[in-house]
């Protein structure tokens, strides 16, 4: 499921950004329908009794189904529910029959300009103003934890909660994924980002090194001379930003998130990372690079990774690409893409690499015009508690998997069956890996069942090369704002100007390309935008408790 999880993320961060266009409604929807009576929160005294000690799901004695309305901002979404084994079971545990509803900016605009609003909503962008406002057509999650369901604050990471909190100190949004120093620290998040190479090629070629630009060079051109019906290197579609080549390079060589000072970093300008652009353009000169690539789109570049046509990649997104990774082994064991150093730092960086942050990816809320909130925030209990997770990760024991001891567990034999030979079957019966409002990577580290045989080796290369990114989250200036204008302006020319520069035929126009880029920063307000992220990054610590 994670690679759909990440091939979805792109479609939810582009929806995220589309929001920017319902902040003058959110802004304007604490007085709509329901206002006045939100936050008055219904007695359960003739229901349960929370405790701390006790997920309430267990204690409430309601007995007809709460039917509740779930608004997902993603077209996407499958809504089915309580057809198949994950959801049923939910369902049963619940006590709760839910009626999924999706569509983009314009439906979640029409729920902010007066009609009803769903009992639940699951938006995109952190940094929203759907989301920065959220204490205005929202409950906190603070306080239905009091009043319904004390045992929520167990369940739920207390890092994640500080670092979704507003000014009013609640917080109103939980997320999937978010990542906090803890994760990090347990080795249980699995890399994502690899520089890969063809086993077959690499055999072949003696097994070398590719680590300094020197050698990065010799090496793809042996490539184009030895397999020349091949791509020699490869990365991540472009479209409009940078594909694998921009800030996940500058990971992968271990480029400074910060300056000397604490301040904002421009990773773009770093000269470590310059170095390897001139060796990128030196290889495209030399047609170890195909036009192609600059110009494939996500479909055309999966199409090549499952035919094996690229030689060695640059791969970010290796869980999302692994099931076009899987279908090129099973067809071609022996030359199965496999991870090595690859490019290096040339002044001595340890890579950086990134994954998920404590910001997630989707944000779960329960809104005032919900019909049952206690039966909501046992939902989001629920679905955090480990019980919870093992359902929508592996389903039920004894019928989907079974425990394997040392906290390890693996699906029955004619589940996995079905997984690896009917994934649309197994999806629509299972939904396994599927139901991810709350989803998290340390469960998926219960199992090796969790991803695909094609990128495990790719994992295991990744292993204490993550570092968290979380002091550059959320740092643009505020949308709307004259600096986050300007920043969306230079963030377009570094984009066009990064693939120029690897494009330029030769280091003059190299060397203009870069230039034309500093000149643009210094047009666009890049002073301010400097300030605003700088003082942002020091947000980020205070919340964090970092020195």
């Amino acid at each position: 499921m994670k690679e759909s999880k990440k091939s979805i993320r792109r479609t939810g961060i582009k929806l995220g950004i589309a929001l920017m266009a319902v902040a003058l409604i959110v802004s304007g929807c604490g007085g709509s329908k329901g206002g006045s009576k939100k936050g008055e929160l219904a007695s359960i005294e003739d229901r349960y009794t929370p405790s701390a000690d006790t997920p309430a799901w267990q204690l409430d004695k309601k007995e007809e189904p709460t039917e509740l309305t779930w608004y997902v901002n993603a077209d996407w979404w499958n809504t089915e529910f309580g057809k198949d084994v994950v959801t049923k079971k939910i369902q049963e545990d619940l006590n709760v029959k839910i009626k999924f509803i999706t569509g983009d900016d314009t439906k979640l605009n029409t729920f902010f300009a007066g009609g009803e609003m769903p009992d639940l909503i699951t938006t995109f962008g952190a940094n929203s103003p759907v989301v920065q406002k959220a204490d205005t057509w929202a409950y906190s999650l603070n306080d239905l934890a009091e009043k319904y369901d004390p045992y929520f604050n167990k369940v739920a990471a207390q890092d994640t909660l500080n670092w979704f909190k507003l000014k009013d100190g609640k917080t109103y949004g939980y997320p999937d994924y978010s990542n906090t120093q803890v994760d990090y620290d347990s080795g249980q998040i699995p890399a994502k980002t690899a520089f890969v190479i063809r086993k077959d090629v690499y055999e072949a070629l003696g097994k070398p090194s590719m680590g300094t630009p020197e050698e990065f060079q010799s090496v793809l051109k042996d490539i184009k001379a030895k397999f020349p019906s091949l791509v020699s290197f490869g990365f991540n579609s472009i479209g409009e930003g940078t594909g694998s080549l921009g800030d996940v390079l500058q990971d992968f060589i271990g480029v400074p998130l910060e300056d000397s000072n604490g301040g904002f970093y421009n990773r773009n300008l770093d000269e470590d990372y310059q170095t390897w652009l001139k060796t990128l353009n030196a290889v495209y000169r030399e047609g170890s690079i195909s036009d192609d690539s600059f110009a494939d789109d996500g479909p055309a570049f999966e199409e090549k990774v499952k035919s094996g046509k690229y030689a060695t990649m640059l791969l970010d997104g290796t869980p999302q690409q692994g099931g076009n990774l899987q279908i090129f082994l099973s067809a071609n064991q022996g030359k199965e893409y496999i991870a090595i150093d690859g490019p290096q730092s040339t002044v001595g960086n340890q890579p950086t690499l990134n994954q998920s942050g404590i910001t997630g990816w989707m944000v779960n809320f329960i809104t005032k015009d919900c019909k049952d909130p206690a039966k909501a925030i046992q939902i989001f209990t629920y679905l955090l508690s480990d019980e919870g997770q093992m359902l929508v990760n592996y389903g039920i024991e004894g019928e989907t998997y079974k425990s394997i001891g040392d906290g390890k567990y693996e699906l029955l034999p004619e589940v996995k069956d079905l997984q690896l030979n009917n994934p649309d079957k197994f999806k629509k019966e299972y939904r396994m890996g599927e139901f991810i409002f709350f989803g998290h990577d340390r469960y998926k580290a219960l199992s090796t069942d969790s991803f695909p045989e094609s990128i495990k080796q790719m994992q295991e290369w990744g292993k204490g090369k993550l570092v968290p990114h979380f002091i550059l989250e959320n740092i643009d200036p505020d949308q709307g704002s004259l600096e986050a204008r300007s920043l969306s302006a230079i963030n377009t020319k570094w984009n066009t100007t990064m693939v120029s520069m690897i494009r330029s035929k030769d280091d003059n126009e190299f060397n203009n390309n870069l230039a034309s880029y500093k000149s643009f920063l210094d047009e666009n307000n890049w002073d301010k935008v400097l300030k605003v992220r700088t003082e942002k990054m020091q947000q980020n610590k205070e919340k964090l408790g970092m020195k």
